[in-house]
């Protein structure tokens, strides 16, 4: 009785092994998502770097610049009566 408690409850017990396992599983799934978002943002630097069109977009958009013969028009949104 006393083997067959601590083969499931102690330290290295099932219940540890299959604790552990899960947060492994947890663990990877982070790892996948922060590879992916390492790669995307590699891709971005070199897009940074290299392509002058990403760059000017990324300025327009974020920053609001505009050419020195450009004219932005601005119209007021309408608001939705509930």
């Amino acid at each position: 009785m006393f083997i067959l408690f601590f083969t499931v409850f102690g330290d290295k017990g099932l219940l540890r092994i299959y604790e552990l396992r899960a947060d492994k599983s947890g663990i990877d799934g982070r790892l996948m998502e922060t590879r992916a978002e390492n790669e995307k943002l590699k891709h971005e630097i070199v897009a940074l770097k290299t392509d002058r069109r990403y760059l000017e977009s990324i300025a327009r958009k974020d920053l609001g610049l505009i050419r020195a013969d450009e004219v932005i028009y601005r119209f007021p949104t309408e608001k939705k009566q509930p």
